[in-house]
């Protein structure tokens, strides 16, 4: 018998020997207390939709503060294409969206006037304010229920929603749906369809209520005011 086989067989009986041999007396051990069952985790709170009168009120309230803005934007426009740039807005009546590069446009109101300039083009169309589906943003007091139709106010635990109508804008009827942050109420985006159904939607980040912007980014020349559509 080979080395490797007797090898192999003392391994395989010495197993077998020490499995029939008396076991040694297993180790005292303390008794095992019982676990204590986790406690059942606290009831969650049902979402309560926000009142919309509630509602309303607390978004004239933010507008109504809020005379100054500073903030970073992001624009998804009705092609999908995005953009993103500055906005400055202070009320009554003056706002600028500055765009980054690579697109090439800027919007002004000067508290008359709104300009649109492309400066690719070098092409400027100016309407007046009370044209525009954010008018009644800029003005010294919001008042939505008298500004504009509210078409309906919906919240959940991340948004509240409100879709207001404005059917004087320029050619037609345009929706406006403002989006809030339910805890400290400030708006969050705007989604605007125009009278054709063609949508924008305007993100807001980074927004400083605090700042005064130059008064200089809201100026329109006045060869600019001459070529108002009307």
């Amino acid at each position: 018998m080979t080395l490797t086989i007797r090898f192999t067989l003392a391994l395989i009986f010495g197993f077998a020997v020490a499995a029939q041999a008396d076991p040694a007396p297993a180790p005292a051990t303390a008794p095992v207390k019982a676990k204590a069952k986790p406690a059942a985790p606290a009831p969650t709170k049902p979402f309560v939709p926000m009142d919309p009168l509630v509602a309303i009120q607390k978004a004239n309230a933010y507008f109504n503060a809020a005379t100054t803005m500073i903030g970073d934007f992001v624009q998804i426009g009705p092609d999908g294409k995005q953009s993103e740039g500055k906005i400055y807005v202070q009320r009554p009546g003056r706002l600028r969206f500055e765009y980054a590069q690579p697109a090439t446009l800027e919007i002004v109101a000067d508290g008359l006037s709104v300009a649109v300039h492309d400066r690719k083009t070098e092409t400027k169309d100016i309407y007046f304010i009370s044209q525009t589906p954010l008018k009644f943003l800029l003005k010294d007091n919001v008042d939505l229920n008298k500004d504009v139709k509210i078409v309906d106010v919906t919240s959940d635990p991340n948004a509240v929603v409100i879709l207001v109508e404005d059917k004087a804008t320029f050619g037609g009827t345009s929706q406006i749906k403002l989006t809030f942050e339910p805890a400290k109420f400030t708006l969050t985006q705007w989604l605007v369809t125009d009278p054709q159904g063609y949508e924008t939607l305007v993100s807001l980040f980074n927004v400083d209520l605090s700042k005064r912007p130059d008064p200089n980014l809201f100026q329109i020349t006045q060869e600019r005011i001459s070529n108002t559509n009307n």
